[in-house]
């Protein structure tokens, strides 16, 4: 049952966005396929870096980046080794594990989201407390996690920034992810793991109120690194990629982003989180935030809602300004001066970025 008010979804899971592409795979995909895998493992990376089939269906890239990361962390999937996908805020670790739940369990909505909020009731099972105070502990007071539901089904289960959770909670999952178990005392039972069900996780260790993993937990996992985009020319395409089919999904007004604007862009975040220029010549200071390719898909968007709504359908420096200036200054007091700094000794100086420079020197005075 839909508990949606309409069929206008924001954001429609992968699954469903995908499915035409998913579909031409599974009718092509006549390689040995691990148990309740949708898909086998040749046919997931092919989904995820995308490439031409045999009959000239065009699978579309959804990870731009080492095709051997996709190899590891598909291979890690069809064992009984957890898989960890580590890396800096938008290296695209959501977006990967997402569209692999969806290629290898046909689904993609058995997620645990971490906050510093997230409790044990929440990874391993919780109850209805109108049945359990009529009937006491019984299966049907009993809700089920994702985690015990992927366990049941077969599935894959996400858990989203693991290294939010406490420390505690997340050694809920060692017994899981070792024995394959989860205890239900309350039952005087257990449910075991059926054949498909595997974890998937993501963490950052650079945000602020980060909780380490003990060593306990990290050895349960084979941790994949998603590096930052390797040069200018492909975080563009990442970031051109992404936003396009933003735009389409929030049905913004036609609007035009040149490649030049993206460019420099990526450009700057790149300069200011590595604290250097392209050209090596010149050294920066960094601010405080990351920077990172998610932030500046997001800067993008902002800059393409002002150009559509209250622009002439172009998206000018003026319409970047906004954003750019927000991502950059996280303290309003050590930020503003390495972005001051920047825009005097760098975009001040580059040939054709005046307009760029006019526009965020008015937006931070």
């Amino acid at each position: 049952m839909s508990l949606n008010p309409s069929s206008e979804i924001l954001r429609p899971h992968v699954e469903v966005q995908y499915a035409e592409e998913l579909a031409a795979l599974t009718a092509l995909d006549d390689r040995p396929k691990p148990p309740n895998w949708k898909l086998s493992p040749w046919a997931v990376v092919t989904y995820l870096l995308g490439g031409k089939l045999d009959n000239g269906f065009e699978i579309e890239p959804k990870y731009i980046g080492q095709r051997r990361l996709m190899e590891i962390a598909v291979a890690t999937l069809a064992t009984d080794r957890a898989l960890l996908l580590l890396g800096v805020p938008g290296t695209a670790k959501s977006w990967v594990s997402e569209h692999l739940t969806a290629a290898i369990s046909g689904h993609s909505n058995l997620l645990i989201q971490g906050t510093a909020g997230t409790s044990e009731d929440a990874i391993r099972y919780s109850w209805n407390y109108a049945r359990l105070i009529a009937e006491g502990p019984s299966a049907g007071a009993l809700v089920p996690s994702p985690l015990l539901k992927g366990m049941q089904e077969g599935s894959l289960v996400r858990v989203e920034e693991l290294t939010r959770i406490p420390s505690d909670v997340q050694d809920t999952l060692i017994t899981v992810l070792s024995e394959k178990v989860l205890p239900v005392p309350e039952l005087a039972t257990e449910v075991q793991a059926t054949r498909g069900f595997n974890v998937i996780a993501t963490a950052n260790d650079r945000d602020k109120g980060v909780n380490e993993l003990s060593s306990a937990l990290r050895r349960r996992f084979n941790t994949v690194v998603l590096p930052l985009p390797t040069s200018v020319a492909e975080e563009v395409q990442i970031v051109h990629s992404r936003v396009e089919k933003t735009g389409r999904a929030l049905q913004l007004p036609p609007t035009t982003a040149a490649l030049e604007q993206i460019s420099r862009l990526v450009t700057i975040f790149r300069e200011l989180r590595s604290g250097v220029t392209e050209n090596g010549k010149t050294k920066l200071k960094s601010p405080s935030g990351t920077l990172s390719t998610g932030e500046a898909i997001s800067v993008l968007n902002s800059g393409l809602a002002l150009a559509a709504y209250f622009g002439d359908g172009t998206l000018q420096a003026a319409d970047l300004a906004a954003g750019l200036t927000g991502a950059v200054i996280k303290d309003p007091v050590q930020d503003r001066v390495v972005w001051l700094e920047y825009l005097e000794t760098v975009v001040k100086e580059r040939d054709g970025w005046k307009d760029l420079y006019r526009a965020c020197r008015e937006v931070v005075e």
